[in-house]
């Protein structure tokens, strides 16, 4: 097995295991395994607060149980909420996915 395939494997029984790490999430109407990281987000924001009418999510997800890549200022529906999307990128497989959802009252 390649380097490539055993990080792929790891993703899916680990990492992305809901009695690990990962938390089943609807987006865009399908049932899938994400991570949220808190931690990354706080770092690309450089340690910025946000808006008191403003919330942003990072989170991991495989490419495969997602929708098409999209670009930022699009939208994503994560649980039933339209949100827009300010980064995605993928890397091996996995998507790093930054969305922002404006609160309102």
């Amino acid at each position: 097995m390649h380097f490539q395939e055993m990080a792929a494997a790891d993703c899916c029984k680990v990492f992305l295991d809901i009695s690990t790490f990962g938390e089943l999430y609807h987006i865009e109407g399908q049932e899938i395994p994400i991570v949220f990281d808190a931690e990354e987000l706080k770092v690309r924001q450089n340690g910025q607060d946000l808006a008191v009418a403003e919330s942003s999510t990072l989170f991991y997800a495989r490419t495969q149980d997602l929708p098409p890549c999209r670009s930022p200022g699009q939208s994503l529906n994560v649980n039933g909420r339209e949100c827009l999307i300010d980064d995605w990128k993928v890397d091996m497989g996995m998507a790093t996915i930054v969305l922002r959802e404006n609160i309102i009252g």
